[in-house]
Formats: structure tokens, C-alpha cells, sequence
């Protein structure tokens, strides 16, 4: 329904800046503000949806949130990048630089806060509807800007801290000169329609479009280094069935436009413009206690890169088949194949220059070939009044993966990240469960747990066969305390070694966080206000999450004692 870029799902989430529903009391408010110690972040936010008429709502939105530099549980940096620091701090000595020494020492054992990771963002946007028996019509207009700092990956050369120390005579700047911040601001326009089309073979037709005007800004110091912009448009057109005995489903067509440009000396990919159009479909049965699905989308996508001379066109399809079986009325099983095609993003056939956000230097490769993939899923889910449990697992094997690594090389002092392409096989599990476990006094007391894991190889890849930035197998359990008035909650989330790295990465330890909160509602009507004070990471650990590119200098968040105020009338 969504896209060849989702082959593992895709996340579906609802605003209320398109009304869908005229409020019940004619006016329906939001609002959260909250506090957090950790990097002194402090939020606000509100949202209101007023009925003009019977038939027409008004809505508007906006969120502040500040805060200052983040502070590490333990030491900022991973032990291989504090290893090299007080290497470096060694020869130093030994050269009679004894400054210097002490400087990189001292940069080497540096704990606290994580140097400019502060940010401010606002945003702002207002929406109108009309809704009646015959469907609804929308459109909503929305502004977000955002300034925030990017962490900068510490110099480990051999020649640090020296005045012929110079590694970006080729591109007229150096990233030592200033902290590097981005500006973004984005306008967005979306419009949403549905009609309500009777009890004939159809049942509704949705409309959907969109319309983005993205600029970010780097920064270094002072100075503009780079500008980013991208314009996109994106329309969609569903056709949803009424059931006819069983048998229900949606249908449709989907196009979409972007329009990329950089300019500056960091531009690392040129100016590209993407389209993409696609015809799908989704076709459900319920034959008893049998369940079946099939889905078929075709997707044409063309990239161009006007400066380069570079034209790809892609032409894919992907489908889907699947069934559920209802073993009792309280248990289902399920299985699933999948045919996935997907055509390379511009950035991975164009990159070719320094990407700040990643702190590294990317270099795509404009002769990729379509990805495609063949995958088998099963799951099992038990639902009942005292005990929950879902557990899928998943195989995914690939032709001409397509996976970002890094070659060892520097560029431009950052580490170089190639685009690579090969078969490979990723699988995995997840599994949920959560149970009641007692009733005392007026609470109920309920338990959860989830796990997950993936692994991904590459085919016949030797030593390089992990595939890079892999999350290790992740478990959390909890549990709570629900009452009328006061919720309490206790969770602790353990996070495996990752010690199935790729060439040039490094392995990440694993951790363990304890979180807690407690939820108050202190009116009648309980759903009105609710007041919570959370604290996350309360044993102040160092961690680190293996999928990151910046993990070996930015580390999770510290100890962070949150207060949080909810109400809703």
C-alpha cells in the first residue's frame, strides 16, 4: 500500500491537523508541558479543534521545545576512540608536548555533558474540515524550525594539534574551525479527502496530497557552510471495497516528485530530481476461521542528476501473499510470503562529498541495480483476558542488497562510507507478552516483557560478512500498577554485546537501563489532567546503540529525572 521502501513495514501515524470527527463539545484542547533535568529540556505544546458549523472544524497546533547539551552516563567516548586519544597523548609526551599531552588526556577521560547537542524547535500549523454524510474534504498548512548542534567526531591523527596539521586543503575548510549547527525550517501543505460512495461494489474513494518545502542550513561557526533544499509534492488516490461476503480490499494509484539540490562545500550529493509512480492493490478474504491476503504493487521510479549527465529509470514489482488461521477463538496463526523490489534512493547512486549528520564521507555508486528480496514470515498471537503473546519470525534473502560501509579509508578527515551492493540474508524475531498478575487493593498489577533480534549476512562476504550498524538482541520487561487515579511503573531494558561487526566497525557493549514513573490523576473525570514524573537510565550506565553511525562519541542520554503535565478537555 505504501511502498517499496517499507519491505520491512511501515508506520502509520494519525494527526488531527485534518479533523476527521466534529468534537463532541464543540471544542476539544490538548496540552503537555514538561521538564527534564538531563539537558535542562524544557516543552510545551497545545492543540485545539473548535466546530465553525455542524459540519466544519477548525484546527491549530504548535510545540516550543529548548533544551542545552546532553549529559553521558559514563565517559562521552567509546573505549577504542579513548584508546587512541591517550595514544596520542603518549607520543606527545615523548615529543616534548606536554601541553598537548595533557589536552588530549583530559579529552580522552571527558565525562558529562556531550558537546554541542543542544537544540531549539518550534512549530506551528493550523487545519479546516469539512464533514458530512457524504465524505469529508481537508487541508491543514504546518511550519517547523529547528536549530540544533551535531556532535563532532574527535580528531585521532597522528599529527593532532600541530600547525601543519591540515586536512581539508582540498575543500577550504576545516570541521576543528566551529561547532557545526544546522538550521531547518520546513513549510508543508496536505490535503485529505474521502467520499462515502453507498453500498455498491465500493465503498470509499480517498484522496490524499502533499506538498513539502524542506531548506536545511550547516553552519560552521558562524558561517554558512552548506544549504540543502528539497520541494517534493506527492498525491494518492484508494479505492476501498465494501465486504461482500468475506471478500474486502483497496486499490490505487500513488505519484510522487522530488527536487534535491545542494550547494556549498559540503554538498555530497548534486542537484536530483526522483519520480516515481505506482498502481497497487490489497485483496482480503475471511473464509471462517481462515484468513487470506494478497497484495501487488508496481512501481516505476526515475533519478536524474542534471550536472552529471546521469538518467536511471527502474521498473519493479512486488507482491505478497498470506493466511491466518484461528485455532481457537482466542489464538491465531500466521504465515506469509513476500516478493519486494525496491529501486536505489539518490543518495545511494549519487553521494560523493563530507555528510556532516553522519560524520562521514559518503560515496554512492551510480551503477546500482534494482534490490529485491523474497521473504517468509509466521507468527502466533494469543489473546486473552489475563495474557497477551505475540511471537513472529522473519527471513529475508536478497539479491543485490544494497548497504552502506565503511572502506578504512579518510576523506576530507572523515572516515569514507561506500555503497555496496551483494546478496545477503537477514532474519530475525520478536516476541510480546504480557499478563495480570495480581489485583491488590484497588490496583491491578500487570507484567510485560518484549524481545527482538536481527541477524544480516552477507553472501559469501569472508570476513566482511556481517552486515554493518545490526542492533544485538534487545529484551524489556515491566511492570506496572494501574488504579484508578495512579499508575506506577517499573522497567528495565537489557541490551546485548554487538560483537558481529563488519570491516573497519567497531563492536558495541552492551547495557542495561532501569526506568521508572509514576502517573497521577488528580481530577474526577480522570481522562482530564495527569501529572508524571519519570526517571530514565536511574543507574546513569554508558550506552551506546550499535545502529548508529555517531555511537563511539555520542552516547545515550544520562540519568533524566522528567516531569510531565497532560490535560485534555
Amino acid at each position: 500500500l505504501f511502498g517499496s521502501q517499507a519491505i520491512g513495514g511501515a508506520v502509520n501515524l494519525f494527526d488531527r491537523r485534518i479533523p476527521r470527527k466534529v468534537p463532541t463539545d464543540h471544542v476539544h484542547i490538548d496540552a503537555i508541558g514538561g521538564y527534564a533535568t538531563n539537558a535542562n529540556d524544557r516543552n510545551l505544546g497545545a492543540s485545539a479543534d473548535v466546530a465553525l458549523t455542524p459540519n466544519i472544524v477548525a484546527h491549530i497546533d504548535g510545540s516550543w521545545r529548548k533544551t542545552g547539551d546532553a549529559r553521558a552516563g559514563g565517559y562521552v567516548y567509546a573505549p577504542g576512540i579513548r584508546g587512541d586519544l591517550l595514544h596520542l597523548a603518549e607520543h606527545e609526551i615523548e615529543d616534548g608536548h606536554d601541553d598537548e599531552a595533557a589536552e588530549l588526556t583530559a579529552q580522552a577521560n571527558s565525562r558529562g555533558k556531550i558537546a554541542n547537542t543542544q537544540s531549539e524547535t518550534w512549530t506551528a500549523a493550523g487545519g479546516l474540515s469539512l464533514i458530512n454524510d457524504g465524505g469529508q474534504l481537508g487541508i491543514s498548512v504546518s511550519y517547523y524550525d529547528s536549530n540544533y548542534g551535531i556532535p563532532s567526531r574527535p580528531d585521532t591523527s597522528h599529527d593532532h594539534g600541530h600547525d601543519d596539521h591540515d586536512h581539508d586543503d582540498d575543500h577550504g575548510h576545516d570541521h576543528g574551525e566551529g561547532p557545526v549547527t544546522i538550521g531547518l525550517k520546513q513549510w508543508r501543505a496536505d490535503l485529505r479527502g474521502e467520499v462515502e460512495m453507498g453500498d455498491g461494489f465500493f465503498d470509499k474513494l480517498r484522496i490524499r496530497a502533499g506538498y513539502a518545502d524542506y531548506t536545511h542550513t550547516e553552519f560552521e561557526g558562524d558561517e554558512v557552510g552548506t544549504i540543502f533544499t528539497n520541494k517534493g509534492i506527492e498525491g494518492r488516490l484508494e479505492l476501498a471495497q465494501n465486504d461482500r461476503g468475506g471478500w474486502r480490499g483497496a486499490s490505487g494509484v500513488q505519484f510522487s516528485h522530488r527536487d534535491f539540490d545542494a550547494v556549498g562545500a559540503e554538498a555530497f550529493v548534486p542537484r536530483n530530481l526522483t519520480d516515481q509512480f505506482a498502481l497497487f492493490t490489497l485483496q482480503e478474504w475471511t473464509l471462517g476461521a481462515l484468513g487470506l491476503e494478497a497484495a501487488a504493487r508496481y512501481e516505476t521510479t526515475s533519478v536524474r542528476a542534471p550536472t552529471l549527465g546521469i538518467d536511471r529509470s527502474f521498473d519493479s514489482v512486488s507482491g505478497a501473499l498470506g493466511a491466518t488461521y484461528e485455532v481457537t477463538e482466542n489464538a491465531k496463526f500466521g504465515v506469509s510470503v513476500s516478493r519486494a523490489v525496491r529501486a536505489p534512493s539518490a543518495e545511494e547512486l549519487l553521494s560523493n562529498g563530507p555528510h556532516i549528520a553522519t560524520q562521514s564521507f559518503e560515496v554512492g555508486n551510480p551503477n546500482l541495480k534494482r534490490e529485491a528480496s523474497w521473504g517468509a514470515e509466521a507468527s502466533f498471537k494469543l489473546k486473552t483476558d489475563a495474557f497477551n503473546l505475540a511471537l513472529t519470525g522473519y527471513s529475508n534473502w536478497f539479491d543485490d542488497f544494497i548497504y552502506s560501509a565503511a572502506t578504512g579509508a579518510e576523506e576530507d578527515g572523515l572516515p569514507v562510507f561506500q555503497y555496496f551492493q551483494r546478496d545477503a540474508k537477514v532474519y530475525g524475531f520478536e516476541a510480546e507478552a504480557s499478563a495480570r498478575l495480581a489485583q491488590i487493593g484497588g490496583f491491578n498489577i500487570v507484567g510485560d516483557v518484549t524481545a527482538d533480534m536481527t541477524r544480516a549476512t552477507i553472501k559469501g562476504g569472508g570476513a566482511d560478512r556481517n552486515v554493518p550498524r545490526i542492533p544485538p538482541l534487545r529484551v524489556l520487561g515491566g511492570i506496572e500498577a494501574q488504579g484508578d487515579r495512579i499508575d506506577a511503573r517499573a522497567e528495565v531494558e537489557w541490551t546485548d554485546d554487538q560483537n558481529r561487526i563488519a570491516a573497519h566497525e567497531t563492536a558495541t557493549k552492551g547495557f542495561t537501563l532501569v526506568n521508572a514513573s509514576i502517573t497521577w490523576r488528580p481530577l474526577p473525570d480522570t481522562k482530564n489532567l495527569s501529572l508524571s514524573l519519570a526517571a530514565n537510565n536511574i543507574f546513569d550506565v554508558d550506552a551506546r546503540r550499535h545502529a548508529s553511525f555517531t555511537k563511539d562519541y555520542v552516547p545515550l542520554a544520562g540519568r533524566d529525572i522528567r516531569v510531565t503535565a497532560r490535560a485534555s478537555f
